[in-house]
């Protein structure tokens, strides 16, 4: 208690009764000061302990991020052939495992509401809006209505959102996602919806892949983004989308200055090819960007973009052409495919583990391509135990591309020298492009009597290197074998609750119900919001995995080497 005699007062006043509540109050007011800011250092510095960053890094302790990866139509066996592959190219030892086995959690199996065997567009409409539909449908159930998906939830529940593609951006996967269409052929209808023209606006804040024939239209010779659209009603989304605001990018050069991620304006729409970006053993680095390279390149951009936000993004990567090779037969191509997408999915991991924000990574298959078979009995005796993997190594391009080359190499030949022609066939395809060199003379008489019939022509150059490698294809659609599920987290929690609900084998609808319970979305009250949607249109576009080795041969002669 203070009183006049204190000696804290000062000395020969002699205060009344309210100068010592003053004094008092004083005293009161620093004492609450100086337990405020204990109390508040000792909370910042708890947060700083259970959210690493707090302090020097993110501000948003329940920010999630989730990464799904999509092999398109890569089985187990693809899996095991690139693994082997790998072991013999880069002299490994037999214990050797791809980036993606360290990961394994499970299996799952892949049958469409109306087949046992699916398709890419109901696989993956599995996956986006957790329900079975039928055989071409994007974001449609099976009665033909648009549901809800994962990527429109998140988008309106704060998260950004992208799509990352080697294939056509409109093509099934990534559309299942982000458009609603009875049929996966309509590819026009499909690219209106990804830039926002249906019921909830633009839901996408970055696009990268293939596919601008979509997007402008046919016969467009003076268009600056290529001579071969395909849109039937004359529009060019492209202008378009840069005068809605979109950030266009349409070549290597100008996806050079995203500066992998750093100098990337949302929305950003990258169409890097007409159609799909070449195979990677085909690729040249100089015209085309790695899927490894898109990935991370949208992953810092969405980043960047979400440093300061509540919410985190949500991003789809498929590894699309793993199923372009398999409908080709083309193992050469295919084990190069495999390979880009686990160096991609290793690449990702490691910005996870980098990473204070909580992030989930999920990658598994839509179905099988090829019935693959690591094994072929290749005479009527009885066959020996192995498969020679040195026979993929020595092939240096993909059937689509020799078929290319050829188809071109005939057009500039003329009647007098056919004699050139089969030099050509001999020293550039067979010896060059397939590392083919105990070929017989009826194996180019076959490949000059299939220039006109570029399908089967590339059937028979993949076979050329299958029957040597000792490789077997049941068939040149899917299959319904089950397919592998692979799974990360930074967070130690996650990892027993991801095994809990993933582990073992599941139907493909439950890694869409994980990701759509993690992130606590509601797809139901999208479905209902987007029930309008116009989702039928008239006209579709040529290009269409749904007969992919039929459709490739009507644009071989197009594009260039």
């Amino acid at each position: 208690m203070i009183t006049e005699g204190s000696n804290l007062l000062p000395s020969g006043n002699k205060p009344g009764k309210r100068y010592a509540r003053h004094i008092l109050f004083g005293l009161v007011l620093v004492l609450v000061v100086l337990a405020t800011f204990s109390h508040n250092f000792t909370l910042k510095d708890q947060r700083s302990t259970l959210f690493p960053g707090f302090l020097g890094g993110h501000k948003h302790p329940k920010k999630k991020n989730v990464i799904f990866f999509v092999s398109d139509g890569m089985g187990p066996a693809s899996l095991s052939m690139t693994r082997s592959f790998q072991q013999f190219t880069d002299g490994l030892t037999f214990d050797h495992m791809l980036n993606l086995d360290e990961f394994f959690v499970g299996s799952s199996r892949t049958r469409s509401s109306n087949s046992l065997v699916t398709d890419s567009a109901a696989g993956a409409t599995a996956f986006s809006c957790g329900l079975k539909t039928y055989n071409g449908a994007i974001g449609v159930d099976p009665n033909g209505q648009p549901c809800g998906t994962l990527l429109e939830a998140a988008k309106l529940q704060g998260y950004l959102t992208g799509l990352v593609v080697t294939t056509r951006i409109t093509d099934a996967t990534p559309a299942s996602f982000s458009a609603h269409a009875d049929r996966r052929s309509m590819e026009q209808l499909i690219a209106q919806h990804q830039l926002g023209e249906y019921e909830l606006g633009r839901m996408v804040d970055l696009m990268i892949g293939g596919g601008r024939t979509s997007f402008y239209p046919k016969g467009a010779a003076a268009s600056p983004y290529g001579i071969r659209g395909s849109r039937t009603d004359g529009r060019d989304l492209i202008k378009e989308a840069v005068a809605d605001g979109w950030h266009y990018v349409g070549d290597r050069e100008s996806f050079n200055t995203l500066s992998e991620g750093d100098n990337v304006k949302l929305p950003l729409l990258a169409l890097l090819a007409d159609y799909d970006i070449p195979f990677e053993i085909d690729r040249l680095d100089s015209e085309y960007p790695s899927l490894k390279e898109e990935a991370m390149t949208a992953i810092n951009a969405l980043s960047k973009a979400t440093r300061d936000s509540d919410q985190g993004f949500f991003l789809l990567v498929e590894g699309s052409r793993i199923d372009h090779a398999g409908h080709l037969n083309d193992p050469a191509a295919q084990v190069r495919e495999v390979t880009a997408y686990d160096e991609t999915f290793k690449a990702v991991v490691e910005y996870a583990k980098n990473s204070d924000v909580e992030t989930v990574i999920i990658s598994t298959s839509d179905h099988e391509t090829g019935g693959l078979v690591t094994a072929r009995q290749v005479s009527k005796a009885y066959p020996d135990y192995l498969w020679l993997p040195e026979v993929l190594a020595k092939a240096q391009h993909s059937c689509e591309y020799l078929a290319r080359k050829l188809i071109q190499k005939k057009l500039q030949t003329s009647e007098t020298s056919k004699g050139n022609l089969v030099k050509f066939i001999k020293h550039e395809i067979v010896e060059a492009g397939l590392g083919i060199n105990d070929y017989t003379d009826e194996d180019i008489k076959e490949l000059e009597s299939l220039i006109d019939t570029p399908g089967f022509l590339m059937d028979k150059l993949t076979d050329m290197v299958s029957f040597r490698a000792q490789l077997g294809w049941t068939t040149h659609g899917h299959s319904a074998v089950d397919v592998n599920i692979y799974a990360y987290s930074n967070k130690d929690g996650l990892k027993s609750k991801i095994l809990d609900k993933l582990g073992g084998n599941h139907e493909n609808i439950e890694i869409g119900h994980f990701m759509r319970n993690y992130l606590g979305l509601d797809l139901k009250k999208v479905t209902e919001m987007i029930k309008n949607t116009t989702h039928t249109q008239e006209f579709v576009s040529s290009a269409s995995e749904e007969n992919y080795f039929e459709y490739i041969p009507s644009f071989l002669k197009e594009i260039e080497i």
